[in-house]
């Protein structure tokens, strides 16, 4: 993932795409420039010039229309742009970018990649999309990318997958990834709120952005899914091939029903490798039914947490911050203490073992999956509101029979009207393809208020 050391003063500040031969280290001061000035930008700078890390200097800011950003808390001897050239132009080791999107991030990281310094980013988007592609180009000009913010805010949980598992084979790994969906559904479970009531207090709050289609949608944690499938389990996964659902479908309603079953709902991002399919991935992020005695269960508002399973090392679990200025920014600086004591620690970088880093082949490298696919064998909850009459159970039943599952339990509250009389009825493990089918034929029926609504059960007892 990362290559070794820096160029030299004039051919590293260079901007040609021919890899640097010798990289020299004579000079211990580690330059950076920060691109993006926002809420982790600030966040950032304030820990470069408070508290840098040793070794480590800010030395250039970028932003559009700097001139309405700029703070006085910053030392006069940083440089202040809008011109995206003098950073480039700088002599500076590592370009931290926190602007966010697929371009110009993308564009600025092969830039500063291909000049053999090293990029830091907390984009999640461009590391998902275009990840390998810069690990190659970092690799091979001897610079470094790294990307700890992009996943679980200031959860370190990707160094822990470089370095403290590097040993264990992770075949599964779940968890929730966005801080925003998981505080509109703890406010939902807490205060009985609409899903809209919850969303617009997470706006107020400014947990959720003006338009929170990224979040809500499960886009955002999709992203960070796929990260996660490249480092966890060594798979090269591109967001738009994982399986993404909405969270708009959770009404209060479906908390109280939960709750009877001794779960509650969140979102829910989850991939694995296929026990029986050799280079089947099974991923996908949604809104789940979780056992409360669960991890998952516990955690609340805006904090994220990510579980992996191991061949050898079992279930391990981090939990913390998902998001905001102040967890972000300590993993984005985290990654630029890395690289600068790798720098201290190698004064010369051999260049011959710069050329052939790309051709070295790791038994962990990513390898593309021969199949991925949303679909995973759990029970299920279903939720329907009806115009109540005789049969309508009996109807469910019937389709469900057709599909061969079996219905494990049926739960109803009392209702003020058989107008909108809203029920449960909760089915045995089965293929979500198939229950897909069968909610289908059911929702044809015309005994419906509202589409039926199916919700997978995680943690249910094994096959």
């Amino acid at each position: 993932m990362t290559g070794t050391g820096s160029g030299t003063d004039n051919d590293r500040f260079s901007m040609s795409t021919a890899p640097h031969r010798s990289v020299s280290h004579s000079q211990s001061l580690c330059r950076v420039a920060l691109v993006g000035f926002g809420t982790v930008g600030q966040s950032v700078a304030r820990i470069l010039t408070a508290h840098p890390p040793p070794g480590v200097q800010l030395t250039h800011i970028f932003n559009r229309r700097v001139a309405r950003k700029k703070a006085d808390w910053i030392p006069a001897d940083v440089q202040w742009t809008e011109d995206i050239e003098d950073v480039f132009a700088a002599p500076v080791e590592i370009v931290i970018e926190l602007v966010g999107g697929l371009e110009p991030a993308g564009t600025w990281a092969r830039r500063t990649l291909t000049s053999g310094r090293s990029f830091v980013t907390a984009n999640k988007q461009l590391i998902a999309h275009h990840g390998s592609e810069l690990q190659t180009l970092a690799a091979r000009h001897g610079g470094e990318l790294r990307f700890e913010g992009s996943v679980a805010g200031g959860i370190p949980i990707l160094s822990a997958l470089r370095d403290g598992l590097v040993a264990d084979r992770i075949w599964r790994v779940s968890g929730i990834l966005n801080g925003t969906c998981n505080f509109i559904l703890t406010s939902m479970e807490d205060h009985g709120a609409s899903f809209a009531d919850a969303l617009a207090q997470a706006q107020a709050l400014g947990y959720a952005e003006a338009d929170p289609t990224d979040d809500v949608e499960g886009l955002d944690a999709r992203a960070k899914l796929a990260i996660l499938c490249g480092t966890a389990l060594r798979a090269d996964v591109g967001p738009p091939r994982i399986a993404a659902r909405s969270i708009r479908v959770v009404e209060a309603v479906d908390f109280l029903h939960a709750r009877r079953l001794g779960c509650t709902i969140r979102q829910i991002a989850q991939a694995e490798w296929d026990a029986a399919e050799d280079g089947v991935l099974h991923a996908a992020v949604r809104p789940a039914l979780v056992a409360t005695d669960s991890p998952l269960a516990r955690v609340a508002g805006s904090q994220n947490i990510v579980l992996l399973r191991g061949h050898y090392g079992g279930e391990t679990i981090f939990s913390g911050s998902g998001a905001g200025g102040g967890p972000t920014s300590v993993a984005v600086v985290s990654d630029v203490a890395a690289i600068a004591r790798q720098r201290a620690a190698a004064p010369v970088a051999d260049a011959r073992l710069t050329e052939v880093v790309p051709a070295l082949a790791s038994p962990n490298a990513a390898r593309v999956p021969r199949s991925i696919t949303g679909e995973f064998v759990t029970p299920h909850y279903l939720r329907f509101i009806v115009r109540d009459r005789p049969g309508i159970i009996a109807a469910i039943a019937g389709a469900m029979e057709r599909h061969a599952i079996n219905i494990d339990a049926v739960l109803q509250l009392p209702a003020d009207s058989k107008d909108e009389l809203p029920f449960v009825v909760t089915v045995e493990r089965c293929p979500s393809a198939v229950l897909s089918s069968a909610v289908a034929d059911i929702g044809r029926l015309d005994f419906h208020v509202q589409p039926p609504v199916d919700l997978p059960i995680l943690g249910g007892p094994p096959a």
